[in-house]
């Protein structure tokens, strides 16, 4: 039996974004069709009066909250306080307002982040608050510890149905290909394609091509949000009320690097700047508890990104967005 309902009012905050974009695919090909979105010019998720009065107007029964500040380890390291105030202010906003004006059901997208820069690998939902963090992304692990904490909260004072997914690092269609406020693979695909483009003989990677991270298709994101919506109801004394989404299987930035290059076709020189920041030597999930519910992912990773590379191909000029609220 679903958790959720065919007629349920549902609002997607960050709809525009990677992850939200692929959640609203997923719950209208899965026959979800009362689906509520806002842009950030019709809806600022950062003005607490404006946000308690449009749930008091709409009412949503379910609420997906997928939109916040992200970036790369330039773009976090650079602005701190922006990435802890923006992230802090966008999801005390739409939790607390989905809460008093009745919502039924909340889902909290987290990140991978927020564990331990030196967590036991694979990384167990338990590592959660046992060690300190990574340094160049700690603000926006910080706010994003708060947002867990606070469906926990909630759930144990008020009985309301809060839940927390975290994603490892996401990739796919909707990405933000800035060409220094980007992700990994982002960056490498811009970077790659640029160099294939311009017949460059090398091309420059940041770090030391050494850490191993993971990678998930953001529309098997938008899977496991699903699933967990309709399936996944923990208890409120229950210490462990978020839930990893990964492949589990990570390899090195270097691999992934050699893996970029070959998908797009460039055939020059790799080379690394050991200058520049690594970040956290290894961030690989543990997702057995999901998979013990019955879901697993489904896009490996060389699939993931070729098709991943076709979109961007077809206008690369046209994928620049600027930082920004993922909304």
């Amino acid at each position: 039996m679903s958790l959720i309902h065919r007629s349920d009012r549902i609002f997607v905050a960050g709809h525009r974004g990677m992850a939200g974009s692929a959640i609203v695919r997923a719950l209208s090909a899965a026959g979800y069709s009362n689906l509520l979105t806002a842009p950030r010019s019709e809806l600022d998720l950062e003005d607490g009066v404006a946000v308690q009065a449009w749930f008091e107007a709409q009412r949503p029964e379910v609420v997906v909250l997928a939109a916040a500040k992200v970036g790369g380890i330039h773009f976090n390291d650079t602005y701190p306080a922006d990435f802890l105030l923006d992230n802090l202010k966008i999801q005390n906003h739409v939790i607390e307002s989905a809460w008093r004006s009745g919502s039924r059901r909340l889902l909290f997208l987290g990140s991978s982040c927020i564990y331990p820069r030196l967590a036991p690998q694979p990384i167990q939902e338990e590592a959660l608050l046992t060690g300190p963090l990574e340094p160049t992304n700690e603000w926006y692990a910080i706010a994003k510890i708060a947002g867990i904490q606070l469906c926990r909260a909630l759930r144990k004072q008020e009985g309301f149905d809060a839940i927390s997914l975290m994603p490892t690092n996401l990739y796919g269609p909707g990405d933000n290909y800035h060409p220094t406020h980007s992700h990994v693979m982002a960056a490498m695909i811009r970077r790659f394609h640029e160099a294939k483009e311009a017949k460059a003989p090398s091309v420059t990677c940041w770090g030391t091509g050494s850490p191993l991270r993971e990678f998930l298709h953001a529309d098997d994101l938008a899977s496991a949000a699903l699933f967990a919506l309709e399936h996944w109801q923990p208890n409120a004394e229950d210490p462990i009320q978020h839930l990893n989404v990964g492949t589990g299987v990570d390899l090195s930035i270097k691999e992934l690097a050699e893996l970029v290059a070959a998908t797009i076709g460039y055939q020059g020189d790799i080379f690394w700047d050991a200058s520049k920041p690594d970040g956290t030597p290894k961030k690989q999930l543990d997702v057995s508890r999901l998979a013990e519910l019955g879901w697993q992912s489904s896009i490996q990773l060389p699939n993931g990104l070729a098709s991943t590379y076709a979109l961007y191909a077809q206008q690369p000029g046209r994928t620049d967005s600027a930082p920004m609220p993922q909304r």
